[in-house]
Protein backbone atom coordinates (compact mmCIF):
# COMPACT_ATOMS: atom_id res chain seq x y z
CA UNK A 1 0.00 0.00 0.00
CA UNK A 2 2.79 2.39 0.92
CA UNK A 3 4.59 1.50 -2.35
CA UNK A 4 1.52 2.39 -4.37
CA UNK A 5 1.18 5.73 -2.55
CA UNK A 6 4.88 6.48 -3.13
CA UNK A 7 4.58 5.66 -6.84
CA UNK A 8 1.54 7.92 -7.18
CA UNK A 9 3.33 10.75 -5.39
CA UNK A 10 6.36 10.38 -7.68
CA UNK A 11 4.16 10.51 -10.77
CA UNK A 12 2.41 13.62 -9.47
CA UNK A 13 5.75 15.28 -8.76
CA UNK A 14 6.94 14.45 -12.28
CA UNK A 15 3.82 16.05 -13.77
CA UNK A 16 4.33 19.19 -11.69
CA UNK A 17 7.97 19.45 -12.80
CA UNK A 18 6.97 18.86 -16.44
CA UNK A 19 4.31 21.58 -16.34
CA UNK A 20 6.72 24.05 -14.69
CA UNK A 21 9.38 23.36 -17.32
CA UNK A 22 6.86 23.88 -20.12
CA UNK A 23 5.76 27.19 -18.63
CA UNK A 24 9.27 28.49 -17.95
CA UNK A 25 10.79 27.56 -21.32
CA UNK A 26 11.04 30.56 -23.69
CA UNK A 27 8.38 30.44 -26.34
CA UNK A 28 8.89 31.62 -29.90
CA UNK A 29 7.51 35.10 -30.50
CA UNK A 30 4.25 35.19 -32.39
CA UNK A 31 5.70 37.92 -34.61
CA UNK A 32 8.89 36.01 -35.40
CA UNK A 33 7.55 33.73 -38.18
CA UNK A 34 5.73 36.66 -39.82
CA UNK A 35 8.88 38.80 -39.87
CA UNK A 36 10.87 35.92 -41.34
CA UNK A 37 8.27 35.34 -44.06
CA UNK A 38 8.07 39.07 -44.76
CA UNK A 39 11.85 39.40 -45.09
CA UNK A 40 11.93 36.50 -47.55
CA UNK A 41 9.08 38.05 -49.53
CA UNK A 42 10.76 41.45 -49.75
CA UNK A 43 14.43 40.55 -50.16
CA UNK A 44 14.54 37.27 -52.10
CA UNK A 45 14.16 39.07 -55.44
CA UNK A 46 15.33 42.52 -54.34
CA UNK A 47 18.03 44.21 -56.44
CA UNK A 48 20.22 46.56 -54.39
CA UNK A 49 21.45 48.24 -57.60
CA UNK A 50 17.97 49.29 -58.72
CA UNK A 51 16.87 52.83 -57.92
CA UNK A 52 13.53 52.22 -56.12
CA UNK A 53 11.10 54.38 -58.11
CA UNK A 54 7.86 53.45 -59.89
CA UNK A 55 8.91 55.35 -63.02
CA UNK A 56 12.58 55.48 -64.03
CA UNK A 57 12.13 59.00 -65.41
CA UNK A 58 11.09 60.36 -62.00
CA UNK A 59 13.66 61.48 -59.42
CA UNK A 60 13.77 59.82 -56.02
CA UNK A 61 12.91 62.29 -53.25
CA UNK A 62 15.51 62.21 -50.48
CA UNK A 63 15.10 64.24 -47.29
CA UNK A 64 18.43 65.03 -45.65
CA UNK A 65 19.32 66.52 -42.27
CA UNK A 66 21.85 66.22 -39.49
CA UNK A 67 22.15 66.48 -35.71
CA UNK A 68 25.31 68.12 -34.38
CA UNK A 69 26.26 66.30 -31.18
CA UNK A 70 29.71 67.68 -30.40
CA UNK A 71 32.59 69.78 -31.71
CA UNK A 72 35.59 67.62 -30.91
CA UNK A 73 38.42 69.78 -32.21
CA UNK A 74 39.19 72.85 -34.29
CA UNK A 75 42.65 72.44 -35.81
CA UNK A 76 43.71 75.93 -36.93
CA UNK A 77 47.12 74.80 -38.13
CA UNK A 78 45.80 72.10 -40.49
CA UNK A 79 42.52 73.93 -41.27
CA UNK A 80 40.34 71.06 -40.02
CA UNK A 81 37.10 70.71 -38.07
CA UNK A 82 36.35 67.43 -36.27
CA UNK A 83 32.74 66.86 -35.21
CA UNK A 84 30.43 64.15 -33.90
CA UNK A 85 27.33 64.14 -36.10
CA UNK A 86 24.25 61.99 -36.72
CA UNK A 87 23.00 62.11 -40.30
CA UNK A 88 19.31 61.61 -41.08
CA UNK A 89 18.20 60.32 -44.49
CA UNK A 90 14.57 59.56 -45.41
CA UNK A 91 13.24 58.21 -48.70
CA UNK A 92 10.49 55.93 -50.03
CA UNK A 93 11.26 52.54 -51.56
CA UNK A 94 8.46 51.23 -53.80
CA UNK A 95 9.95 47.73 -53.62
CA UNK A 96 9.63 47.56 -49.82
CA UNK A 97 5.87 47.96 -49.37
CA UNK A 98 3.55 45.39 -47.84
CA UNK A 99 0.14 44.92 -46.27
CA UNK A 100 0.67 44.60 -42.52
CA UNK A 101 -2.52 42.53 -42.06
CA UNK A 102 -1.10 39.80 -44.31
CA UNK A 103 2.00 39.47 -42.15
CA UNK A 104 0.65 39.29 -38.62
CA UNK A 105 0.49 43.06 -38.12
CA UNK A 106 4.22 43.64 -38.73
CA UNK A 107 4.50 47.35 -39.59
CA UNK A 108 8.26 47.94 -39.58
CA UNK A 109 11.55 46.14 -40.06
CA UNK A 110 15.23 46.79 -39.29
CA UNK A 111 17.36 45.88 -42.29
CA UNK A 112 21.16 46.21 -42.71
CA UNK A 113 21.97 48.90 -45.28
CA UNK A 114 23.89 46.54 -47.57
CA UNK A 115 20.74 44.45 -48.13
CA UNK A 116 18.71 47.26 -49.73
CA UNK A 117 19.29 50.26 -52.00
CA UNK A 118 20.82 53.19 -50.15
CA UNK A 119 21.67 56.67 -51.49
CA UNK A 120 25.39 57.29 -51.91
CA UNK A 121 25.44 60.60 -50.04
CA UNK A 122 28.92 61.66 -48.90
CA UNK A 123 30.57 64.76 -47.50
CA UNK A 124 32.41 66.41 -50.39
CA UNK A 125 34.94 68.31 -48.26
CA UNK A 126 35.94 65.33 -46.14
CA UNK A 127 39.54 65.10 -44.93
CA UNK A 128 39.15 61.68 -43.31
CA UNK A 129 41.47 58.83 -44.32
CA UNK A 130 38.47 56.61 -45.09
CA UNK A 131 36.55 59.57 -46.58
CA UNK A 132 33.23 58.30 -45.15
CA UNK A 133 33.28 58.37 -41.34
CA UNK A 134 29.75 57.04 -40.70
CA UNK A 135 28.82 53.79 -38.95
CA UNK A 136 26.41 51.62 -41.02
CA UNK A 137 23.39 51.26 -38.72
CA UNK A 138 20.19 49.43 -39.68
CA UNK A 139 17.61 51.07 -41.92
CA UNK A 140 14.11 51.31 -40.39
CA UNK A 141 11.62 50.31 -43.10
CA UNK A 142 7.86 50.78 -42.64
CA UNK A 143 4.98 49.09 -44.44
CA UNK A 144 4.38 52.23 -46.53
CA UNK A 145 7.88 51.88 -48.02
CA UNK A 146 9.37 54.79 -46.08
CA UNK A 147 13.01 54.24 -45.10
CA UNK A 148 14.81 55.99 -42.25
CA UNK A 149 18.60 55.80 -42.07
CA UNK A 150 20.40 57.56 -39.18
CA UNK A 151 24.14 56.76 -39.30
CA UNK A 152 26.33 58.38 -36.61
CA UNK A 153 29.92 59.27 -37.35
CA UNK A 154 33.03 61.28 -36.58
CA UNK A 155 33.49 63.76 -39.42
CA UNK A 156 36.78 65.43 -40.28
CA UNK A 157 36.10 68.28 -42.69
CA UNK A 158 38.23 70.99 -44.24
CA UNK A 159 37.57 74.51 -42.96
CA UNK A 160 39.11 77.83 -43.95
CA UNK A 161 40.01 79.34 -40.56
CA UNK A 162 40.84 83.05 -40.35
CA UNK A 163 42.66 84.05 -37.15
CA UNK A 164 43.07 87.74 -37.98
CA UNK A 165 41.04 88.79 -34.93
CA UNK A 166 42.33 86.09 -32.56
CA UNK A 167 41.23 85.60 -29.79
CA UNK A 168 38.01 87.54 -30.64
CA UNK A 169 37.30 85.57 -33.81
CA UNK A 170 34.24 83.87 -35.31
CA UNK A 171 34.63 80.94 -37.68
CA UNK A 172 32.29 79.57 -40.37
CA UNK A 173 32.98 75.97 -41.35
CA UNK A 174 31.04 74.40 -44.22
CA UNK A 175 30.00 70.76 -44.48
CA UNK A 176 28.87 69.96 -48.02
CA UNK A 177 26.86 66.77 -48.62
CA UNK A 178 25.61 65.33 -51.88
CA UNK A 179 25.25 62.21 -53.99
CA UNK A 180 28.50 60.96 -55.43
CA UNK A 181 27.03 59.50 -58.65
CA UNK A 182 23.37 60.57 -59.04
CA UNK A 183 22.39 63.88 -60.65
CA UNK A 184 19.34 65.98 -59.79
CA UNK A 185 17.13 64.18 -62.31
CA UNK A 186 17.76 60.87 -60.53
CA UNK A 187 18.04 61.92 -56.87
CA UNK A 188 16.27 65.05 -55.63
CA UNK A 189 18.03 66.05 -52.42
CA UNK A 190 15.87 68.19 -50.11
CA UNK A 191 16.77 69.96 -46.87
CA UNK A 192 14.82 68.33 -44.05
CA UNK A 193 14.55 71.45 -41.88
CA UNK A 194 14.72 74.97 -43.29
CA UNK A 195 16.35 76.19 -40.07
CA UNK A 196 19.36 73.93 -40.70
CA UNK A 197 20.91 71.31 -38.45
CA UNK A 198 19.49 70.08 -35.15
CA UNK A 199 21.49 71.34 -32.14
CA UNK A 200 19.06 70.34 -29.37
CA UNK A 201 21.45 67.59 -28.15
CA UNK A 202 24.66 69.56 -28.59
CA UNK A 203 27.38 69.04 -25.96
CA UNK A 204 29.05 72.38 -25.22
CA UNK A 205 32.71 72.87 -26.09
CA UNK A 206 35.22 74.33 -23.64
CA UNK A 207 36.87 76.66 -26.15
CA UNK A 208 34.11 77.45 -28.66
CA UNK A 209 30.52 78.71 -28.46
CA UNK A 210 28.09 77.40 -31.08
CA UNK A 211 26.11 80.22 -32.72
CA UNK A 212 24.11 78.14 -35.18
CA UNK A 213 24.09 75.53 -37.96
CA UNK A 214 22.13 76.99 -40.88
CA UNK A 215 21.68 74.88 -43.99
CA UNK A 216 20.94 75.56 -47.63
CA UNK A 217 20.18 73.58 -50.78
CA UNK A 218 22.35 74.30 -53.81
CA UNK A 219 21.47 73.35 -57.38
CA UNK A 220 24.42 73.73 -59.73
CA UNK A 221 24.41 73.54 -63.53
CA UNK A 222 27.65 72.90 -65.39
CA UNK A 223 28.37 73.84 -69.01
CA UNK A 224 29.21 70.25 -69.86
CA UNK A 225 25.97 68.68 -68.66
CA UNK A 226 22.26 69.53 -68.95
CA UNK A 227 21.31 67.90 -65.65
CA UNK A 228 21.55 69.75 -62.31
CA UNK A 229 23.76 68.61 -59.45
CA UNK A 230 22.35 69.12 -55.97
CA UNK A 231 24.09 69.42 -52.63
CA UNK A 232 23.09 70.32 -49.08
CA UNK A 233 25.55 72.61 -47.29
CA UNK A 234 25.52 73.18 -43.54
CA UNK A 235 27.52 76.05 -42.05
CA UNK A 236 28.76 75.56 -38.49
CA UNK A 237 29.17 79.04 -36.98
CA UNK A 238 31.33 79.15 -33.85
CA UNK A 239 32.83 81.87 -31.67
CA UNK A 240 35.96 81.50 -29.58
CA UNK A 241 35.55 81.81 -25.80
CA UNK A 242 37.76 84.79 -24.86
CA UNK A 243 37.74 84.55 -21.05
CA UNK A 244 40.66 82.11 -20.92
CA UNK A 245 42.76 84.16 -23.33
CA UNK A 246 41.80 87.40 -21.56
CA UNK A 247 43.25 86.28 -18.22
CA UNK A 248 46.21 84.40 -19.68
CA UNK A 249 47.28 86.73 -22.49
CA UNK A 250 45.74 90.19 -22.29
CA UNK A 251 45.97 90.78 -18.51
CA UNK A 252 49.66 89.67 -18.24
CA UNK A 253 50.49 91.82 -21.28
CA UNK A 254 48.93 94.90 -19.66
CA UNK A 255 50.73 94.22 -16.36
CA UNK A 256 54.13 93.81 -18.00
CA UNK A 257 53.60 96.98 -20.04
CA UNK A 258 52.62 98.86 -16.86
CA UNK A 259 55.78 97.67 -15.11
CA UNK A 260 57.87 98.85 -18.05
CA UNK A 261 56.29 102.32 -17.84
CA UNK A 262 56.84 102.29 -14.07
CA UNK A 263 60.55 101.69 -14.64
CA UNK A 264 60.90 105.03 -16.45
CA UNK A 265 59.53 106.89 -13.42
CA UNK A 266 62.32 105.69 -11.14
CA UNK A 267 65.34 108.00 -10.71
CA UNK A 268 68.42 107.06 -12.76
CA UNK A 269 70.63 106.54 -9.72
CA UNK A 270 68.15 104.15 -8.08
CA UNK A 271 69.49 100.64 -7.63
CA UNK A 272 66.04 99.09 -7.99
CA UNK A 273 65.69 100.41 -11.54
CA UNK A 274 68.18 97.86 -12.91
CA UNK A 275 66.56 95.02 -10.95
CA UNK A 276 63.11 96.02 -12.24
CA UNK A 277 64.37 96.16 -15.83
CA UNK A 278 65.88 92.66 -15.59
CA UNK A 279 62.67 91.33 -14.02
CA UNK A 280 60.57 92.85 -16.81
CA UNK A 281 62.89 91.34 -19.44
CA UNK A 282 62.63 87.85 -17.91
CA UNK A 283 58.85 88.18 -17.53
CA UNK A 284 58.55 89.28 -21.14
CA UNK A 285 60.61 86.29 -22.32
CA UNK A 286 58.43 83.80 -20.43
CA UNK A 287 55.27 85.55 -21.61
CA UNK A 288 56.32 85.49 -25.27
CA UNK A 289 57.07 81.76 -25.04
CA UNK A 290 53.60 81.18 -23.60
CA UNK A 291 52.02 83.30 -26.35
CA UNK A 292 53.90 81.36 -29.03
CA UNK A 293 52.54 78.08 -27.66
CA UNK A 294 48.99 79.42 -27.35
CA UNK A 295 48.70 81.11 -30.73
CA UNK A 296 47.05 78.96 -33.40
Amino acid sequence: MEGMLGSTADQGLRWVVFICVCICLPRESVQGPHEKRLLHTLLDHYNVLERPVANESDPLQLSFGLTLMQIIDVDEKNQLLITNIWLKLEWNDVNLRWNATEFGGVKDLRIPPHRIWKPDVLMYNSADEGFDGTYPTNVVVRDSGSCLYVPPGIFKSTCKIDITWFPFDDQRCEMKFGSWTYDGFQLDLQLQDDTGGDISSFITNGEWDLLGVPGKRNEIHYNCCPEPYIDITFIIIIRRRTLYYFFNLIVPCVLIASMAVLGFTLPPDSGEKLSLGVTILLSLTVFLNMVAETMP
